[in-house]
């Protein structure tokens, strides 16, 4: 089976964007990977997925976490291919930086876990998810996403594994020269009618 290169096939689907993007991790950004244009692909998230396996060190895994939204999705893509459970991991309550497992959600005792996210810049979201497992008995064995566009090393405290690496860089919003020239801020995921909505009402979304 050929190795499955996420670089081109995000080139390809018009994931890798350019503009001025205000990230969830609240760094300001020239270059934007939105993700959904590959997670709403099952079958690019299924080859994605397989390839992300073959590169784990781990052969035995028990359960794969991801935090809301993408994390989900690919947790449970993992989860499928190794015929084990999933589990995710949401915002405690709107706007807090705590996830917690609902629904039910339990882990056998000594379960060895695999943390999965979608893209990597700060790791705020894998964190969370780390965090909150640590009121369970299980073993983390590390963390895996689909791309780590980070710019310097980040340290979660347990292994990482991306399946690409994007030099891309972003900027705290008081040191992004793109605010410096003016060039509008746009928040990926809000909807037309939203900034529509906003800017009728004197405010907008796109601003942190």
């Amino acid at each position: 089976m050929s190795e499955f290169m996420l670089e081109p096939v995000l080139e390809e689907i018009g994931a890798l964007r350019s503009g001025h993007f205000l990230l969830a991790s609240g760094r300001h950004s020239d270059r934007y990977v939105e993700k959904f244009e590959l997670l709403r692909r099952p079958r690019l998230v299924e080859a994605a997925c397989a390839e992300l396996l073959r590169r784990l060190p781990w052969r035995e895994i028990d359960v794969v976490a991801g935090p809301t939204t993408g994390g989900i999705l690919l947790a449970y893509e993992l989860a499928r291919q190794l015929g084990v459970r999933a589990a995710y991991a949401e915002r405690a309550e709107a706007g807090a930086a705590q996830r917690v497992f609902r629904r039910g959600t339990t882990f056998p005792e000594g379960a060895r876990v695999l943390v999965v996210d979608d893209i990597l810049t700060t790791g705020g979201s894998v964190r969370e998810t780390l965090a909150a497992l640590r009121g369970y008995p299980v073993a983390v064995l590390g963390a895996a996403v689909l791309v780590d566009r980070s710019t310097t090393p980040v340290d979660l405290g347990v292994p990482l594994i991306a399946l690409a690496r994007l030099e891309i860089a972003s900027w705290d919003a008081a040191e992004c020269p793109l605010c410096q020239r003016g060039t509008p801020l746009v928040k990926p995921g809000t909807s037309a009618p939203e900034r529509a909505a906003s800017q009728r009402a004197g405010t907008s979304p796109e601003r942190p």
